[in-house]
């Protein structure tokens, strides 16, 4: 059996339920190569990447490179002196990094490619309605998530799952992915499968453009949209308010199907609750967020902010 000297790349929380994991199994991780810290809140300060603080506290080399092809980087990359690369939720690396260990580099990512390549696999996943996605390890190439596939495993997608609930299970399920990964590897019993050229279902990034809620789509599509991209990077819509026009994020809704009289976009509220009128029904609000304030259960919003009785969502 193989000796691996890994090196990890990786950024958000997914990414650190992985590195975990490896740690967990007492894999030999030299190095993480993470995204430099970035400024962030009011006073801008030094912000670092998830899988920086958990490799600063497990004592791991890490490296911060803004570029990835600098000779300076590409020095101490090769210093580590790993056999084996593994990407979780990085950027798209140039060939002469994914091509540097002898035994290759790898990337999980979170659907079944070729479905959903691209940035976002998590929310389109929800987004589009499926009810059954999963994580692919594959070989990395020059394109993005086309290399040839090592291992895969499902995940279902319940009906209430927001994208925060599926990121979760699919962490837990990609990380012992990657594990099983690593051993065949090791093992030499590495038997992959080359991806079909074309994907019918993309997961392109996602812009704010995107999230805006159309209340004329069927009512299941907005309900998907929510919960797709919930908790982040969140829907949202503009709320006539008669005197105002509140732009307001919609993290948690309930679905009523009923024929109804209603314009479509039409909000009623009582002392508990908020619903807004859509073709065949009714989209309940149970969690949201105006300018300036927390996010707050529709409920407690409802105590203290009034919706006029013409108010619409637009």
């Amino acid at each position: 059996m193989t000796d691996v000297r890994i090196v990890f790349m990786g950024t958000p929380d997914f990414a650190v339920g992985v590195l975990k994991n490896l740690i967990y199994h007492k894999f030999n991780v030299v190095g993480v190569i993470t995204s430099p810290d970035k400024p962030a809140g009011r006073g801008r300060k030094l912000n670092q990447s998830a899988v920086k603080k958990y490799a600063v506290d497990q004592g791991i080399k890490i490296l911060q490179p803004t570029n990835l092809k600098n000779e300076s980087f590409l020095k101490e990359l090769k210093e580590l002196n790993a056999n084996l690369q593994i990407v979780v939720a990085f950027r798209m690396l140039p060939r002469v990094v994914w091509q540097l260990p002898k035994l290759g580099t790898f990337n999980l990512h979170a659907s079944l490619l070729p479905e959903y390549r691209g940035a976002a696999p998590i929310n389109w996943a929800i987004i589009n309605g499926e009810t059954k996605t999963g994580v692919s390890t594959f070989f990395i190439d020059e394109k993005i998530d086309t290399g040839e596939i090592i291992l895969q495993d499902e995940v279902d997608i319940s009906e209430t799952d927001n994208a925060g609930d599926l990121h979760d299970k699919l962490m837990a399920v990609g990380s012992k992915l990657v594990v099983k990964t690593v051993k065949l590897i090791q093992k030499g019993n590495v038997a992959t499968v080359i991806q079909p050229e074309k994907e019918k279902k993309p997961a392109p990034k996602i812009y704010k453009e995107t999230c805006k809620i159309d209340w004329f789509q069927p009512i299941q599509n907005i309900y998907n949209k929510i919960r797709g991209l919930s908790p982040y990077p969140t829907a949202w819509t503009i709320i006539d308010n008669i005197d105002e026009s509140i732009e307001t994020k919609i993290y948690a809704v309930r679905k009523e199907i009923i024929q109804h009289n209603y314009n479509v976009g039409t909000i009623i509220t009582s002392k508990k609750e908020m619903k807004i009128a859509v073709k065949n029904g009714f989209i309940i609000v149970d969690q949201m967020q105006l300018p300036g304030k927390r996010k707050m259960n529709t409920r407690d919003l409802l105590n203290g902010f009034v919706f006029h009785t013409n108010a619409i969502a637009q």
